[in-house]
């Protein structure tokens, strides 16, 4: 059973029904159904949904799965305390 409407990028809420529309649009890489959709642009920078996305492109175009896998990857940036960017000595320049 498909469930076209199920979420495949948690954090952008990209949906299994738009990724497959993005693919038969002619995007057939990672970086082409981002662009399209934001899927893995999120908080977790594609940890989650990258291998269903590339499993979809698989499924729906003449696109071997790992040929599918490859794309550009970014490290995720941790967030910064305050402390980290603020001037915690107290002192300025004169």
């Amino acid at each position: 059973m498909e469930r076209k409407n199920a979420y495949v990028c948690r954090c952008e809420e990209v949906t299994q029904e738009e990724i497959i529309a993005a693919i038969r649009a002619g995007d057939t890489t990672l970086d082409a159904v981002k662009r399209r959709t934001r899927a893995g642009m999120g908080f977790c920078q594609g940890r989650t949904c990258r291998r269903l996305v590339a499993q979809l492109i698989s499924a729906y175009s003449d696109v071997p799965f790992d040929t599918a896998l490859e794309g550009s990857v970014r490290m995720p940036v941790g967030p910064l305390s305050l402390g980290l960017i603020a001037d915690t000595a107290g002192g300025t320049e004169e």
